[in-house]
Formats: structure tokens, C-alpha cells, sequence
């Protein structure tokens, strides 16, 4: 009797023994049981904030595998289990009545007919790179599965099938196969479309859409009976099922953001992306920029990029990198203009004009030279080629005036402006700030639209930000773009501002007050309906046409041109590019324009000639809203102008009695400024002339050219000969006769219109002029041969 106990001790304790080493190597073996369970790549998949399907890249491997999703739709999931797996959430992993089953089947078949693996050890046999049936490598599967399915909950074991089963050709998982074969998101599938994709990984070599539909079909319409048998669904809902047709073809996969999807691909490779993108403004866009396509292409300008922003959130709600067209190749639709550099044009104008406003540098009343400038060998022109004299500020950045733009840099500095936008974060500026020169504001350097949109959204949303957190300024106001909503937001601090609200409102409403010409369509529409804030650009030789638009909640910017640099004539900003700006806003919700930032501006009194602070002789006035803290001195062309009795002739005291004088105060611009200042505007009032005998006071002529620098260059005509440097002057009086003297020798006289050609040998000279009042200057220059 105790001999047995002895016996059946031992026997228990090599029972335990034994079960207790197999624990032991069934956890040793685990390690040899992969983590993650794939390693494999998988498709570049790009999804619009609402989910939707933007675009898609194949696999490294040249698979369409979608990465592993994080649930399945309720009519696969059944569809799947009912077909494949029954018992599912029921066995461990291994279901021992199905392989028993499967053995005899297969014994007695004498061929292997059935495997009777469960979901889980087909998802071994997956990952483990689908080797042949036998029945070592069944063990193998059988292993893992217990391991699977210790590691794994059972929906995501289902999850990781649906996401990595073989749906024939180079489709694998479920995401991937609904939208190839049926063209749409697996969660819209119906029954039918659910049951097909259930049977395909079972033989997905022999069933494939649109080859042996018959036996697919049985297939299919089997597992829905089964599935009403299981009462899943109705005999209506199982008639219509049936009835369905399998999918014919294989449906190309959507694009409808081509080179967001591609920029994906290039640094998110292999990743499921949840965008920014909205999914119906950006098929609106497509559409706006596919009709425009069509009115620019006539004259040969063929590709287009338009980005809209939200503020503040600086999300980018629609990507359009260029335009869609049948011979991409030879256009350059494949280039991404978004990220690509171009000529700015005049679109960084507002920038200097906020900078400078922030800085108690400008008033936007005050009048900015606009006369013919040359400064080294960089001539700027306004567009129209056409001089003011002078104009007020603001009116000069809702014209774009080139020139008053080169005269402000050259006030403010090309340093200050170079350090400003790069921190604004234009990050196309390489060179030095020497290499661009006063050319930097007008296209002299090149930025991506991407930057553009980025620096006109955070100055809306530094005033948008104000406005809504009670004065709020942060740390990085000039944050980038954001374009994938995963991207965390990193919390903001609250800092003194790099540029005020006030300026930018000020800045804003300037362009809001953009003057058109007749030609631009719609715009005064939009003036009465919605404010928007908008500046054009174009480049030299009509290479690059720039609009961008700011509302109080988003920003349009637009680029059209040709992606191999050619330039077109009437490619120009504002026939090109603002008309698809406008057509994009007109897409967007209405919102109410920003609120005035009133606790950082001030009312103060300007001269209303001059528009700088008013002087002793001014007396116009007029009351402005401007930044506070501005720095800008008083008129510095008002004087007080002595007549005689009757006011005819201008007088001093040299040759008419004080105590006889008429005084009147009098807005007097410089000759130059003056010269083109009153063609266009008809009520300046010219000083009346000197009484015989009287000695003059007021400056008569000033040099248009050579006017800021004495280093001239001799031009080069199109022979190769040297040309002639043309010499411009202004005088006050229409009628006086000129006297030209270079190196004191006579050389000419001119009347009306005073200009003077000349080939000066290299070298130091002065040129010296004089009327037949005896007004007299002299100015020295210098000739550099180029």
C-alpha cells in the first residue's frame, strides 16, 4: 500500500515535471514569436479630417497594404467569422475539433482539402510569410497561435487579419481591397461587398474580380445563406444580396490631393495620415483650379498651386501643388509648387509696411517719394511705368507701387527686413543680406507658397489671438503650418509681441483698400459682400503671378506660371492669380472682419497734404488711427510763403517792404517730387513767380538722374558699343531754358523737357546746370565701365 502512494508520488511528480518543462519551453519558445508580429511595409495612406480618403502610395514591397487599421465594419467582421471562423471568440487560439476534423477529411480524401486553422493561426501563417502546407509548419502555427492569442485581444487578432489578408494581385487587407474592388471605405460596404471580400483570402490566386466570377460568386452567395440561416440578416436583405454583381474591375484608388499625398509619402513613408485637409473644399478647389486651368492654358500657362489656411489654428484645409493635366510630363504638373521656390514678386510689401508701422516709422498718410530712382545699377519701376511724384503710404501698398517700396527698405534697411522675414519664417533666404539689396522687396529673392501662406496666417493670427485672449501675444507667432492633425500642438507662452496687433490691423486694412483696374473681375463684389485683404505680386518678365487673400478666418494663396520658369506676357498677378484667389474665397464660410485692437492705437493729427504730423504752417488737418507709440516728424514741406500786396509775385525782404508783404502758408514739394506730383493730382498749387529783382529762395531744379548714388555705369547696347547715360532734371518752371556744363565746359541747352545724353570716359566729373534765371547746381559722379 505505501509502495503504490510511493508510486503514484513519483508518477505525479514526473507528471508535474513535465507539464511544468513544457511551460517552460512554451515561454522560451514565445521569444522566437516576432513583436510586432509583422515586419513588413505597408502603403502610404493620407485621410482628410473627416476621415475620407485623399490619396494612397504603394508599399515599398509594390503592395497595396494599408496600415493595420484599429477596427473592422460590423458586416465584414460577421461576414469573416461566419465563413472562416465560428468559434472564434471561443478557443484559444487552436480549435482541436477543426484540426481533427480537417485530418480525417484529408485522410480520406487522400489530398489536403481542408485545414481546419482557425483566424488566429491563419494570421501566424501570415506573418510567418505564408509557407507551404505541412505538417511541421502546422505545428509551427499552432505554437504561435497560443501565443498570438496570450498576447493579443481577440479584436485585435481580427483587426491584424483583416489588415494583412491577401485579396489577389498585390492587394492585401481589407482597406486596401474595399477600395480597389469596390471603390469605396470598407465601413460602406454592403452585404454582398462584405461577403466577397470574406471569401477572397481563402484562394485569392484562383478568385479575382472579373476572372471566374462564377465560382466567386457561389462562394459569395453561399456565406450570405449561411449568414441568414444565422439570422444576420432578412430574406429581403439576403434577395438583394444575391442580386448584387461582383466587381468587374480593379478601381484605381483616389487622388484628390496628388501632391500633399506625395509630400506624405516622401516623410511620412508607410504611415496612415490623418490630415487637415477638408475633404469637400478641397474637391472645391480642384474644381476652381481645373477651370481656371482652362482660361490660363490659352495663353500658354500651364500649371497652378493654391493653398488655404485656417486662422488661427494654421491648418491647411485645402493643398492643390499644381494642376492636373494630360501631359503632365511635358507641363511639370508633377512638380510640386507648393514647396518650390519662386520669384516673390512684390507680395512681401505688406511685411516692410507692418515692420515699419510696429516701429513708429511710418505713418500711413505720410507721403513716400515716386519718381524715376537708380540706385547702382538696380533701376525699379512701377508697373504701369508711371510716376505719382509722391503718394501717401498706404495708397502705395494697395497699388503696389514699386518704387515707394525700394524708398521705405532704403529708409528702414536691408538688414532689418532680411532679419524680419526670416524669422517670419521665409526659409528660402540663403545669401547674406548684401546679395539681395533694396531688389529683395520687389522679387530680388524667392519664397515657396508654403512659406507665403504660413507668414500671412500668423499675422491673422496674432491679431485673431488678440482679439480672442484678451491681448494675448505668444512666443512663436510665426509658427509653421500644420497639415497632419497628429502633429502635436505644443502649449504657447505669453510674451511681449514681435509685432503688435495694431500693426497688423493697420496693415491689413490698408489692403483692404486695394484700387483695381477695370479689367479684374468680380473684385468689387467681393469689396461689398466680404472683406478681404489681398495683394498680388508678379515677377521680372511675367515668370510668376502671386495673390493671397486674409479674411478674419482664412487665408488664399495662389501662385500661377509655368513650372519650367517661362514667362508669358499678361501672366501678372492680378489677371492670373487674384481671380482664382476670389473664386477660392467665394468657396469659404462668410466671417466678420477683425476687431479693432483699440487699446494699442492712438488718434493723432496729421498734416492732410503731407500726411506726416503737421507743422507751424500746416492747416489742414485731419485725424487718423494709427499704432501707438509713432515716431514720424513733422511736415517737411509747408512753409510760409511772403507775397506782394497784390499777390502776384513771391517776395523777401531784400527786395519788397515788410510791412507791405502778403503771407500764406504753402505746401511746397522738392522740384523732383513736384515735377510728376502735379500731373496727377489738378489742385497742387504750383508757387507763383519771382518779382523781377527779387533773389531766390526756394530751390528751382533738383537731378531726377543721377539723384541718390555717384557711381554711374555706362550702358551697353545690344551691339556690344558703349551707350549714353541719359542726365534728368527738374525745374519748378515750364518756360526756362536749361544751360548743361560737364567739367565746366558747355556742352547744350534744353527747354521744357530737360534731359541730356551723355558718354562721359571713366572717371570722376561734375555736370553743372543753369537757367536763364541764375539758378544754379552742380553735383559730381563717377563712371564705372561694367
Amino acid at each position: 500500500m505505501t509502495g503504490r502512494r510511493i508510486h503514484k508520488t513519483r508518477a505525479g511528480r514526473l507528471v508535474l515535471t513535465f507539464l511544468l518543462l513544457l511551460l517552460v519551453l512554451f515561454f522560451i519558445g514565445g521569444l522566437f514569436v516576432p513583436r510586432p508580429l509583422f515586419n513588413t511595409s505597408y502603403s502610404t495612406v493620407v485621410e482628410s479630417s473627416e476621415g475620407e480618403l485623399l490619396g494612397a502610395r504603394i508599399s515599398g514591397d509594390e503592395q497595396w497594404r494599408f496600415p493595420p487599421v484599429d477596427s473592422i465594419p460590423d458586416k465584414y467582421g460577421k461576414c469573416v467569422l461566419s465563413f472562416e471562423d465560428k468559434y472564434f471568440y471561443a478557443h484559444p487560439g487552436v480549435n482541436l475539433f477543426s484540426l481533427a476534423r480537417a485530418f480525417f477529411l484529408n485522410v480520406k480524401a487522400r489530398r489536403i482539402v481542408s485545414g481546419g486553422s482557425t483566424i488566429t493561426m491563419q494570421l501566424c501563417r501570415l506573418a510567418r510569410g505564408q509557407k507551404e502546407r505541412s505538417v511541421w509548419n502546422k505545428l509551427i502555427e499552432i505554437f504561435w497561435a497560443l501565443h498570438v492569442e496570450l498576447r493579443y485581444s481577440k479584436s485585435e487578432i481580427l483587426e491584424l487579419y483583416a489588415s494583412h489578408a491577401p485579396f489577389g494581385g498585390n492587394v492585401v487587407g481589407l482597406d486596401a481591397a474595399a477600395w480597389r474592388y469596390f471603390g469605396r471605405d470598407p465601413g460602406q460596404l454592403s452585404w454582398a461587398e462584405s461577403a466577397t471580400l470574406a471569401v477572397l483570402p481563402n484562394a485569392p490566386s484562383l478568385i479575382y474580380p472579373g476572372r471566374l466570377d462564377q465560382r466567386l460568386k457561389q462562394k459569395r452567395d453561399k456565406l450570405l445563406n449561411q449568414l441568414l440561416v444565422e439570422n444576420e440578416m432578412d430574406s429581403i436583405t439576403y434577395q438583394l444580396a444575391i442580386s448584387e454583381p461582383l466587381p468587374g474591375k480593379v478601381n484605381a484608388l483616389p487622388d484628390i490631393a496628388f501632391h500633399l499625398t506625395e509630400k506624405a509619402n516622401a516623410e511620412k513613408r508607410g504611415q496612415r495620415i490623418h490630415s487637415t485637409i477638408q475633404y469637400g473644399l478641397q474637391n472645391r478647389v480642384n474644381e476652381i483650379v481645373a477651370r481656371h486651368h482652362q482660361r490660363l492654358k490659352s495663353n500658354l500657362i500651364n500649371n497652378m498651386a493654391v493653398l488655404v489656411v485656417e486662422i488661427p489654428s494654421k491648418k491647411v484645409l485645402a493643398y492643390v501643388g499644381n494642376t492636373n493635366s494630360s501631359d503632365s510630363i511635358a507641363h511639370g504638373n508633377q512638380v510640386d509648387i507648393v514647396q518650390s521656390p519662386r520669384s516673390t514678386g512684390s507680395i512681401l510689401k505688406p511685411f516692410l509696411y507692418c515692420k515699419m508701422l510696429d516701429e513708429g516709422l511710418l505713418l500711413p498718410t505720410m507721403l513716400v517719394p515716386d519718381i524715376p530712382i537708380r540706385f547702382g545699377g538696380f533701376t525699379p519701376m512701377n508697373f504701369d511705368r508711371e510716376y505719382n511724384g509722391a503718394v501717401p503710404a498706404e495708397e502705395a501698398l494697395a497699388r503696389s507701387l514699386n518704387i515707394p517700396a525700394v524708398h521705405l527698405l532704403r529708409d528702414f534697411g536691408v538688414g532689418p527686413l532680411y532679419s524680419f522675414l526670416r524669422k517670419t519664417g521665409m526659409s528660402t533666404l540663403k545669401e547674406q543680406p548684401g546679395h539681395y539689396g533694396l531688389s529683395l522687396i520687389l522679387g530680388g529673392a524667392e519664397i515657396e507658397l508654403w512659406d507665403l501662406a504660413g507668414m500671412y496666417a500668423s499675422l491673422g493670427t496674432i491679431l485673431k489671438r488678440y482679439e480672442n485672449e484678451d491681448g494675448f501675444y505668444s512666443s512663436k507667432p510665426f509658427s509653421p503650418l500644420i497639415w497632419d492633425e497628429e502633429i502635436p500642438v505644443l502649449e504657447e507662452q505669453r510674451t511681449q509681441p514681435f509685432v503688435r496687433a495694431a500693426s497688423v490691423y493697420s496693415t491689413l486694412d490698408a489692403l483692404l483698400k486695394v484700387k483695381r483696374p477695370e479689367s479684374e473681375t468680380g473684385w468689387e463684389h467681393f469689396a461689398h459682400s466680404r472683406k478681404i485683404a489681398w495683394k498680388t505680386g508678379t515677377s521680372f518678365g511675367f515668370r510668376d503671378a502671386w495673390a493671397v487673400g486674409v479674411t478674419s478666418r482664412y487665408v488664399v494663396a495662389v501662385w500661377c506660371g509655368n513650372a519650367d520658369g517661362e514667362g508669358r506676357a499678361g501672366l501678372t498677378g492680378i489677371t492670373a492669380a487674384a481671380p482664382v484667389m476670389f473664386d477660392v474665397c467665394e468657396a469659404l464660410p462668410f466671417s466678420e472682419w477683425f476687431q479693432v485692437p483699440d487699446d494699442e492705437m492712438q488718434t493723432i493729427d496729421v498734416c492732410a497734404e503731407s500726411g506726416y504730423r503737421p507743422g507751424e504752417f500746416c492747416e489742414k488737418r485731419i485725424e487718423v488711427q494709427v499704432p501707438q507709440g509713432n515716431k514720424v516728424g513733422v511736415c517737411p514741406w509747408h512753409e510760409r510763403i511772403h507775397f506782394n500786396n497784390e499777390k502776384t509775385y513771391r517776395v523777401n525782404a531784400n527786395c519788397y517792404p515788410v510791412s507791405e508783404m502778403q503771407h500764406q502758408n504753402w505746401f511746397v514739394l522738392p522740384p523732383a517730387l513736384e515735377y510728376y506730383f502735379k500731373r496727377q493730382n489738378v489742385l497742387y498749387a504750383t508757387l507763383p513767380p519771382l518779382m523781377p529783382g527779387c533773389s531766390e529762395t526756394e530751390q528751382q531744379m533738383e537731378f531726377i538722374y543721377p539723384r541718390e548714388w555717384n557711381r554711374l555705369f555706362i550702358p551697353v547696347d545690344l551691339d556690344g558699343t558703349p551707350g549714353k547715360i541719359i542726365f534728368d532734371l527738374a525745374h519748378r518752371s515750364g518756360n526756362v531754358i536749361v544751360y548743361w556744363y560737364l567739367d565746366d565746359s558747355f556742352i547744350g541747352t534744353t527747354k521744357n523737357v530737360h534731359q541730356f545724353e551723355l558718354r562721359p570716359e571713366a572717371g570722376w566729373h561734375s555736370i553743372t546746370v543753369t537757367d536763364n534765371l541764375g539758378n544754379s547746381i552742380t553735383k559730381k559722379f563717377l563712371v564705372v565701365n561694367q
